[in-house]
């Protein structure tokens, strides 16, 4: 009969005290709790935030480091193309001397129109003509 006893306190329920202390105790706690709810709410806007800028800085340095390659790329194709016309002015500078000299411009006429000098005959043969094809092949 001791068990049926014990199932029937276990069944009773216990009424709480109301007195100031209890009452106290259960402000401090509701206090206590919404103090958590409102710090992690805070807590949860300022992740975000920082969530928030630190994409928005990692797209900033990617599209920078994304432009500065391709400029990087269009200064190399530059320079190149700098090179290749220095070079080019080089060799219109050569042109230019050349031409001034009298004995280049008259080789150069006698070569290239077929004018000769006093007395002179011009023969063209299908081997100087070869010849003359295979030099600029040459130079380049």
């Amino acid at each position: 009969m001791s068990l049926k006893r014990d199932n029937k306190a276990e069944k009773r329920e216990v009424t709480s005290i109301r007195n100031d202390y209890v009452r106290s105790v259960e402000v401090e706690e509701a206090r206590k709790s919404a103090h958590r709810v409102r710090l992690f709410r805070r807590l949860s806007v300022f992740g975000l935030m920082i969530l928030v800028a630190t994409i928005w800085i990692g797209s900033t340095i990617y599209a920078q480091t994304q432009t500065i390659s391709e400029k990087a790329q269009l200064r190399e194709e530059a320079l190149m193309e700098l090179k290749e016309v220095e070079k080019q002015q080089d060799q219109l500078q050569e042109q230019i001397l050349l031409l001034n000299d009298e004995e280049y411009l008259a080789k150069l006429a006698r070569k290239d129109y077929f004018l000769s000098e006093e007395g002179e005959i011009i023969f063209t043969t299908p081997h100087d003509e070869n010849k003359d094809e295979e030099k600029p092949a040459e130079k380049e």
